[in-house]
């Protein structure tokens, strides 16, 4: 049991799934970009593009800032040793910012800062079956995209990552306390605009690699690797526009089994499709969307101790069970420059059970809700 548990420990390292939705990644940063569902690798939407798509700046006419933030709310209920618990940690604000402009007539060049994880899980109070697990991770990105547009319609841009990592972990009030770490990595990405409303875009963000210094291998936790890796992306997108309306659809691929830590507790690739809707009426904008993601997490049978410790460290500490995403979400145009925009994602319970029929049989309930209010400036 002392194995199984610490095992359990283990996986709250990599808790920012809680609010992320796509294994620990968020839907889409921005509030259009997550008002569709994600979608948005071939569509511009201003200054929040820098941080879906370097390229993507070069629709920019001037310059432009956006600034907002996200409030989270994922409800987490899990089962183990016959007790239900919620966790406590159910309130997290998401931070962002960016802005991006037009420097000479084909170059572009921006800056986005923005939180990809603020949370974790609050078990505290439940000793016997939950071990009063608690846990902070906080990620912190900052990207300076720069982006040229020739004069075929074709775009392209790269933006070196700066990622800022803290991490805490305590079960039963023992821990190693929190550390940080920096890490750096690179996205690149193009897009290409037919000229008749038609525009495709791809986009590749590197693996960023974080070490948090005996968090995880120290004697309380006796995990197997201090590393967690932010695992590698690749995505195509396709948009088209026609008078007023917008449809937009992107497929994303998370390379989880490829990022050390991740690997370790056996997850999958996850694919990843995100389609949205926007109408356009001028001075104010509508946008639906709809975002699935293939669950990451592997259950496995029950057939020795290593699996009943590996399906209960997923399900209590890492719950990335969330699967489907509804999303809504609109703006308007105070004036000429000043505009504001909400966003909903709304993503429905999804159960997950594993290990039945062992003293160690475990379920989760995963639901979650967010909500993004985002302020924009052109001069």
């Amino acid at each position: 049991m002392k194995k199984i548990y610490t095992a359990l420990a283990i996986s709250v390292a990599t808790s920012s799934a809680l609010y992320a939705t796509n294994g620990d990644t968020l839907i889409g940063v921005g509030a259009k970009t997550r008002a569709m569902g994600g979608a948005g690798i071939a569509l511009s939407q201003g200054a929040e593009s820098t941080l879906v798509n370097p390229a993507s700046i070069t629709k920019i006419k001037s310059t432009e800032i956006s600034f907002g933030g996200t409030v989270f709310m994922p409800t987490i209920k899990t089962t183990l040793g016959g007790q239900e618990v919620k966790s406590a940690s159910d309130l997290n604000i998401i931070p962002a910012v960016a802005i991006a402009s037009q420097v000479m007539p084909n170059i572009y060049v921006g800056v986005g800062m923005y939180g990809t994880a603020g949370m974790g899980v609050d078990f505290r109070g439940h000793p016997m079956t939950h071990q009063d697990m608690e846990s902070t991770l906080q990620l912190m990105q900052f990207a300076v995209p720069l982006a040229y547009k020739f004069n075929n319609g074709l775009s392209v841009g790269i933006a070196p990552i700066l990622q800022y990592g803290s991490l805490d972990i305590n079960m039963n009030s023992a821990g190693y306390g929190q550390k940080q770490d920096f890490g750096v990595g690179v996205s690149l990405g193009a897009i290409y605009d037919f000229g008749n409303g038609f525009s495709v875009g791809a986009v590749y963000k590197s693996k960023i690699k974080m070490t948090y210094d005996k968090v995880i291998t120290n004697p309380a936790i006796n995990g197997p690797t201090d590393t967690l890796t932010q695992p590698a992306e690749a995505g195509i997108g396709l948009a088209y526009t026609f008078g007023p309306h917008t449809i937009a659809a992107d497929y994303k691929k998370i390379f989880w089994s490829k990022a050390s830590g991740y690997k370790d507790f056996q997850w999958k690739d996850q694919n990843v499709f995100a389609v949205g809707y926007q109408y356009d009426a001028g001075n104010w904008a509508l946008r639906l969307g709809y975002n699935h993601g293939s669950m990451p997490i592997k259950v496995l049978p029950p057939l020795n101790a290593g699996a009943i410790g590996l399906n209960a460290m997923n399900l209590l500490g890492f719950p990335a069970t969330s699967k489907n995403h509804f999303t809504a979400g609109g703006s308007y145009e105070f004036s000429q420059n000043f505009s504001m925009d909400l966003s909903v994602v709304y993503s429905p319970t999804s159960t997950t059970s594993a290990n039945a029929g062992t003293p160690f049989a475990i379920t989760n309930k995963h639901s979650e809700l967010g909500a993004t209010v985002q302020f924009n400036y052109k001069f």
